[in-house]
């Protein structure tokens, strides 16, 4: 007879300690990262056009690739150095403290649970859209897409990411596909875009409507910061990490202009700026049967694989935060057999479909982007802590990144831009959730903190940092 003990990050299983496996490459980093964002093409970034203008739309969409382009650099150093689950969490842990930690992970959990909640509602509404049946509602196909997706996650990591990876891969092409189906290099053969962008409506709101756009401008990469959540079932971090993000990065900022082209070409603001299939959409208005049913395809793909993918990271930033005893150690435990954080998967199950059945689209987005503006804020301060605690030379870095400090001051300077723009469109939920993390860490601070094992936190082989 087998006796399954667990504990804290590990089961033993009949006297073999189990753990996440290490089994995924460079390839499943960019599935993972890629396969979060790519959604945001499909959906979310439009809403911009509507709060300033096309221009504007196009302004963010490059001045918010810098910010995150900033994340993505930031990210591949800290965490080619601290590869653990948890990604973000685990750098705060060493190098902020424990509060920050605590704070960190909730962003985290936060942020890929309202995600993977807004994706659901996707697939349910566009499905919806397409089927025109009178009475035929969402809700069915939004609670068979979360239920679907965690018993994938909770089957194994690398499953879950080679799945990540095809659809993601077929959802790209797709964008590839309609960009070059409508000659971009001929304006006035099927594009517009000198007809539907001129001085009169460029920017419809003034430059305040560009600073309004930063709300919904998150979305066109709002998530490549996840790739760190694999940091420690990847066969080699120090390179998979770097590698799989940077090169997101860059695929996604292709998607971006790409898709900002054919749809500003094709829409007037007007209606860019309120539709929900903006992609799709832009299919209907080739003509084309083909490139319609593809892009219909193709936003469904999108959103499954940005629910895949936030329910692998919010499950694996869960189980850190119980692993280090900041929750139970409950949550903690790998299963002997798919070696998967599957409590924590199953924990956050009912949490998703709870909250997407109570909240709409927009309340959900809109969370999404609170939580990871404050998490990319957190970013920009551990970086400069960083470089200073443990300056170049001083330990082994996997990758460096260029310029500093100058990417944390655009990052952090990019944050508060958006901060703004939150609170001109969302003022009442941003200080709410402000609040919230303000009760949650007092909790933790006089209750909580007391479970933890202080001394089992630093784990790191690191040399003490300097002014210690």
């Amino acid at each position: 007879m087998t006796v399954a003990v667990e504990t804290a990050g590990t089961a033993v299983n009949g006297g073999d300690r189990v753990s996440l496996l290490r089994v995924l490459g460079p390839a499943h980093v960019w599935a993972l990262g890629v396969g979060i964002v790519l959604v945001g093409e499909f959906t979310g970034w439009n809403f911009s056009a509507d709060k300033g203008g096309t221009l504007a739309a196009l302004i963010v969409c490059w001045v918010v690739g810098l910010l995150y382009t900033s994340v993505a650099m930031i990210d591949s150093e800290v965490t080619s150095t601290v590869a653990a689950a948890g990604g973000q969490y685990a750098q705060a842990k060493h190098i902020v403290g424990p509060l920050m930690a605590f704070n960190v992970a909730l962003f985290l959990v936060f942020a890929y649970t309202m995600l993977e909640v807004s994706d659901a509602i996707l697939l349910g509404d566009t499905i919806v859209a397409k089927a025109g049946i009178d009475g035929l509602t969402h809700n069915s196909f939004i609670a068979a897409t979360i239920v679907v997706l965690a018993w994938l996650n909770y089957r194994g990591v690398l499953m879950t990411l080679n799945v990540n990876f095809v659809i993601t891969a077929i959802a790209y092409v797709s964008i590839v596909i309609l960009f070059f189906s409508v000659s971009p290099w001929t304006q006035g053969a099927v594009l517009k875009l000198n007809e539907l962008v001129t001085p009169g409506n460029a920017l419809p709101y003034g430059w305040i409507g560009v600073i309004a756009a930063f709300q919904f401008g998150i979305w066109y990469y709002l998530g490549i910061e996840g790739t760190t959540q694999a940091a420690e079932e990847v066969r080699s971090p120090a390179r998979s990490l770097p590698y799989g993000t940077m090169a997101g990065m860059i695929t996604l900022l292709i998607a971006a202009a790409m898709t900002w082209y054919v749809c500003a070409s094709l829409m007037p603001w007007e209606y860019l700026g309120i539709t929900p299939y903006p992609l799709w959409d832009a299919g209907k208005l080739t003509g084309s049967p083909l490139l319609e049913n593809l892009l219909f395809v193709a936003t469904l793909l999108a959103a499954i694989a940005s629910a895949n993918g936030c329910i692998n990271d919010a499950a694996r930033a869960w189980f850190s935060l119980g692993r280090d005893r900041y929750l139970p150690s409950w949550f903690s435990a790998v299963h002997p057999r798919y070696r998967t954080p599957y409590r924590s998967i199953l924990f956050l199950l009912p949490i998703a479909l709870a909250f997407a059945f109570i909240a709409d689209l927009n309340q959900a987005i809109t969370f999404s982007i609170l939580s990871g503006v404050l998490q990319y804020t957190f970013m920009s301060i551990n970086i400069m802590m960083f470089r200073k605690k443990w300056p170049l030379g001083t330990i082994r870095r996997g990758y460096t990144h260029p310029f500093h400090p100058l990417p944390a001051i655009v990052l952090f300077c990019l944050c508060v831009v958006t901060y703004f723009a939150i609170f001109l469109g969302f003022g009442s939920q941003l200080i709410a959730m402000v609040a919230f993390y303000f009760l949650i860490s007092v909790w933790f601070h006089f209750y909580r903190y007391k479970f933890v094992r202080r001394g089992d936190q630093f784990s790191m082989p690191w040399p003490k940092p300097q002014g210690y």
